[in-house]
């Protein structure tokens, strides 16, 4: 079993904190490889910001598939660049607030989720990444929930404050990947 994941989107929507969180999870809580590679350069100034996550049961040998098996897109751009690298059969998560170039591809699983409306109904854009990873969780399956949040909460503990926010944030995404199987 392999999963390779890519997340995009504009700088400082939370992107590489998504595949940090999935990976830093893989390795906590599970006896699976995992890679986290980001991409840095030009994306630091207003390109797209990506990066992959590679999940296997077996030692990994690149660590960035040409096919990926899911993807978590947050803006068109990133949608345009990466869209064609997803499996046929794939799952495509979009930010579909800002994602609003159509999808023509019919062989892939589209599930659209209002995330950065759902992170200004909360009063906070900066949630939009927990949010996607929630109904990412929700709609996969990859890790139980227990454990994406404890890695989470892990990661955000020197913030305590911004625990409460994140944990809806979390829970709302999960509800929107668990309604869209």
């Amino acid at each position: 079993m392999e999963t390779n994941i890519c997340i995009a989107g504009f700088g400082g929507q939370g992107v590489m904190t998504i595949g940090k969180f999935l990976a830093q999870a893989v390795t906590d809580s599970t006896d699976l490889q995992t890679v986290f590679f980001p991409t840095y350069g030009a994306e630091q100034r207003g390109g797209t910001a990506n990066c992959f996550v590679v999940i296997s049961d077996e030692e990994i040998g690149t660590p960035k598939s040409d096919l990926m098996d899911d993807m978590i897109i947050l803006n068109n751009p990133s949608l345009n660049k990466f869209i064609d690298s997803l499996k046929p059969g794939g799952n495509l998560f979009i930010n579909e607030t800002i994602v609003t170039d159509e999808i023509k591809r019919t062989d892939i699983n589209v599930i659209k989720v209002p995330g950065t409306q759902l992170a200004l109904d909360l009063g906070n854009t900066k949630v939009l990444n927990v949010i996607m990873l929630g109904a990412y969780i929700g709609y996969t399956e990859v890790f139980p929930v227990d454990v994406m949040w404890s890695t989470i909460e892990h990661k955000l503990g020197k913030k305590v404050e911004l625990l409460p926010l994140n944990k809806e944030a979390f829970e709302k995404g999960l509800e929107y990947g668990r309604k869209n199987k």
